[in-house]
């Protein structure tokens, strides 16, 4: 009976690690494991942990002619990944807005933790504040922490329903079919050889991904140091 228990543990354990790392969601959790990473990141404040931008260019990669050797013989059957990855996306978004016009400023009213922070709620706030509904909208789907929390936010702040889904729908279909195209292509160009380009590329989206985040940082900074 110990035994048993101690292998359900284990298996728990091992599932709750894969789920923040891409390529075993790939590999492991198939199709329906990246639509449901990617809803989780869009709609639910639990997704800011998660892989977004590596885990769909993984997908592409795992689609493409690659895949089989990637994920030990199995494979993404690409048509799938392209049309479900945006539904899911937009779903997740429109589940965010949801829970943001239901319950409002509450949701944020939480300690900061190891994923959450206030700070990281004001630089969502500024984002959409900044740039406006249509722009901040689209351009935060390829940003961390900024793509999950904008969507409950703009039901916080009563944006128009219509105008939100339009823009969701929009933003979620450029994000997807980018960032999956990338791998796809790089997975068809690098067949038998892509595994030695995959870490340093994902470290570059990962870091590519920042570069927006961190430089609004260094000017709300620079600012505040002019003006001191």
């Amino acid at each position: 009976m110990h035994i048993h228990g101690g292998y359900f543990i284990l298996a728990v354990v091992n599932l709750a690690a894969n789920l923040f790392d891409a390529h075993s969601i790939v590999g492991d959790l198939g199709l329906i494991g990246i639509l449901a990473i990617i809803f989780a990141e869009t709609g639910l404040l639990v997704g800011l942990a998660f892989p977004g931008d590596s885990l769909l260019f993984i997908a592409g990669v795992a689609a493409s002619g690659s895949g089989a050797a990637i994920l030990g013989g199995a494979s993404l059957d690409p048509i799938a990944l392209f049309i479900a990855a945006p539904f899911a996306a937009i779903i997740g978004s429109q589940v965010g807005y949801w829970f943001g016009e239901k319950y409002g400023r509450k949701l944020f009213t939480r300690p900061d933790g190891r994923f959450f922070t206030q700070s990281k709620v004001e630089a969502t706030e500024k984002w959409l504040t900044k740039y406006g509904t249509g722009k901040a909208l689209v351009l935060a789907r390829f940003i961390p922490f900024v793509r999950t929390l904008i969507n409950p936010l703009a039901g916080i702040i009563g944006i128009p329903k219509k105008k939100f889904m339009f823009w969701n729908v929009l933003g979620a279909i450029i994000w997807t079919q980018l960032v999956i195209g990338a791998g796809f292509v790089l997975g068809e160009r690098l067949e038998g050889s892509v595994d030695k380009y995959l870490l340093p590329i994902i470290g570059l989206i990962i870091l590519i991904s920042v570069i927006p985040v961190m430089l609004e940082f260094y000017r709300e900074w620079n600012s505040r140091r002019h003006h001191s």
